[in-house]
């Protein structure tokens, strides 16, 4: 009897682990795909709304699954692709509330979403204003990049993100090898539409820098 109890317990272990990470994925699911609706099919100007519609609903979800590293990440993401669609002084106080979801995700699960936490604080770190308007930082920015590739090196996102940042930087050859390392990027089932429209941007990006590379 002992032993029956012994195996029930480690099969609990073993697919109940597996239980809670699909359920996880069920959850953001749908958040992940009205982020690309609004991103790669709303028109600009509807954005901000959108994407504020979209925060109030990805919190609801958080605060029935306050242990779920993965859909406060998605929190942090919306909120601050809001913030970058608002632009200006007003989007701030959304940059250091994204900052804030993120920085409380990490507290739970830094692997989560293969680090995606770490590519959307560096973003934010990268885009954000500094000291003393807000808390942007370029030695952060770095350091984060790095930490999320370190995660997921042939990731799409993080490739592109620190790709963006090292042109921005003026490292142009050294951004333009992490774009196109995030156009080999494997495809993400159910993301079809965000690697679609990722892929665009990478190409994009490219082309616009194809002659400073020179």
């Amino acid at each position: 009897m002992q032993l029956f109890r012994t195996l029930g317990l480690l099969l609990l272990v073993l697919f109940g682990g597996q239980a809670l990470a699909a359920s996880a994925d069920d959850l953001i699911r749908p958040i992940q795909e009205e982020w690309a609706e609004i991103k790669y099919r709303q028109p600009a100007k509807q954005q901000p709304d959108l994407y504020r519609a979209l925060a109030e609903k990805t919190r609801k979800l958080a605060e029935a699954n306050p242990y779920s590293a993965e859909v406060l990440i998605w929190e942090g993401i919306v909120v601050s692709s809001e913030a970058g669609a608002r632009g200006g002084l007003g989007a701030l106080s959304l940059a250091k509330e994204a900052r804030r979801l993120l920085e409380e995700s990490l507290k739970l699960n830094e692997g989560a979403l293969s680090g995606s936490a770490y590519t959307s604080l560096a973003t934010l770190y990268a885009k954000a204003p500094g000291w003393p308007i807000a808390f942007g930082d370029e030695k952060r920015a770095e350091e984060l990049f790095r930490k999320s590739l370190s995660i997921n090196p042939s990731g799409i996102d993080p490739n592109f993100f620190y790709g963006e940042y090292l042109i921005d930087d003026g490292r142009v050859a050294e951004g333009r090898r992490h774009l196109e390392a995030a156009l080999k990027a494997p495809p993400r089932p159910g993301r079809e539409l965000a690697d679609q429209g990722r892929r665009q941007e990478i190409k994009a990006l490219l082309e616009k820098t194809a002659k400073d590379a020179k």
